[in-house]
């Protein structure tokens, strides 16, 4: 278990926070549950490091310069256009 176990009084201030209403059933497993979570990063600390930095590698694809919409055909579905330009509901 973790250094530091996790009571019951922690998850209620937690769920308070979230504004999630757990009854205590729910608490009480809750309460192990976040202690197991604990100890799962407790364990990545037992992971070594990597000494080399991995190479990085462009995943992205290249850009293509593609015909867009002219501005009639971009209007053409809008329920509302003015001047050219989409309207949209006034904010105020």
């Amino acid at each position: 278990m973790s250094e530091t176990p996790v009571d019951a009084d922690e998850v209620r201030h937690v769920a308070e926070l979230a504004r999630v209403n757990l009854d205590e059933d729910e608490v009480e497993a809750f309460t192990a549950q976040f202690a197991d979570i604990l100890d799962y990063f407790d364990a990545l600390d037992e992971v070594p490091e990597v000494e080399s930095e991995p190479d990085l590698v462009n995943v992205m694809r290249t850009d293509e310069v593609r015909d867009g919409l002219s501005q009639e055909e971009a209007l053409q579905n809008a329920p509302e256009s003015e001047d050219g330009f989409f309207k949209g509901p006034r904010v105020s």
